[in-house]
């Protein structure tokens, strides 16, 4: 879990947090769990020529956040493949799940050492181990 403070730049006109802003969150929490993982994403770009980029996402909003709230963020790998990972994503206040996405990340060749043509790549290996 990841924790995140509602800031007065995430909200729109009335106070609620901006539905793209989410995303950011999200995107936070996939970071977090990575690191905690052990990986970074910015050692990965510089060592192995790969990073992760989504490729797909649906996210339900359920009730609004709003202005200081402070929420907190999953991020569950649902689904692991050769190149990509399904995340389930949850952004919940005190218990309750305000939006919950499905996040789908695919892993690319992004340093011209690596072709950097960002077309898939295999996720490495150490990291898949991580994930069991």
């Amino acid at each position: 879990m990841h924790p995140v403070r509602v800031y007065f730049e995430d909200t729109d006109a009335g106070g609620v947090v901006y539905y793209a802003n989410y995303l950011k969150f999200f995107e936070r929490a996939r970071t977090e769990w990575l690191r905690a993982l052990g990986f970074s994403q910015q050692a990965m770009a510089q060592e192995s020529g790969l990073q992760f980029v989504v490729a797909d996402v649906q996210v339900s909003y359920l009730q609004p956040a709003r202005l200081d709230d402070e929420l907190l963020l999953t991020a569950r790998v649902q689904e692991a493949a050769r190149a990509s990972l399904l995340f389930a994503q949850t952004a919940s206040r005190g218990g309750v799940v305000l939006a919950q996405a499905k996040v789908r990340v695919g892993c690319v060749g992004c340093h011209p050492l690596a072709d950097g043509s960002f077309r898939a790549r295999r996720i490495p290996l150490n990291l898949l181990q991580a994930l069991q």
